[in-house]
């Protein structure tokens, strides 16, 4: 295989791939040079270590989840109600056509109590979904519910997509994102 120079973002987005459907471990520096069409050496012109990678992988995910669909729950020209539909239809979108499940869950069952980086960049996205859905929310339910329920949500669409990636098949996933639709009049 021929050598090729690649960027940054080429080498996350690869990485990302590979992370969610072979996890941390088993996914090596090596493994993604290959992939990339690099030697292994060649990524740590861009990245110091596997852990680096994997933290700007993270923040890679983070930031187009806060700009395409967290920042809905923002917005001033949507209902409660409309932000929810947009808001869940984005997150189904995601989901159904990304290979491996959710990079987040899948690092905060396999490393997270090992690796303190990882883990504060993990809990900050997850709160990021979670007040982006308190926000929608709080309108109809009140701040106390509003709260519950999109911890709830989050819990709860995070083990649909784990049932999908392990059954292989997304009806877990469309029935939890109906079930979320649902939660507004």
């Amino acid at each position: 295989m021929p050598i090729i120079k690649t960027d940054k973002k080429s080498i996350i987005k690869v990485s990302i791939h590979l992370f969610k459907v072979n996890g941390y471990s088993s996914t090596t520096m090596a493994t993604i040079g290959k992939a990339c069409g690099l030697m292994k050496g060649s990524i740590y012109h861009h990245f110091n270590s596997k852990e680096e990678l994997a933290l700007a992988c993270l923040k890679y995910i983070h930031e187009y989840f806060k700009n395409d669909i967290f920042s809905i729950a923002y917005r001033q020209d949507l209902s409660p109600k409309d932000k929810l539909i947009l808001f869940t239809k984005k997150v189904n979108a995601y989901f159904m056509k990304s290979d491996g499940g959710c990079l987040l869950g899948n690092f905060a069952l396999e490393i997270s109590n090992t690796n303190p980086l990882l883990k504060d960049e993990i809990i900050t996205y997850f709160q990021s979904w979670e007040a982006a859905l308190e926000c929608i929310l709080i309108p109809d339910l009140g701040k106390e519910r509003a709260k519950a329920q999109a911890n709830q949500i989050v819990s709860a669409t995070q083990g649909s997509i784990l049932l999908m990636r392990l059954y292989n098949d997304p009806t877990p996933f469309t029935i939890q994102n109906d079930t979320i639709v649902k939660l507004l009049p």
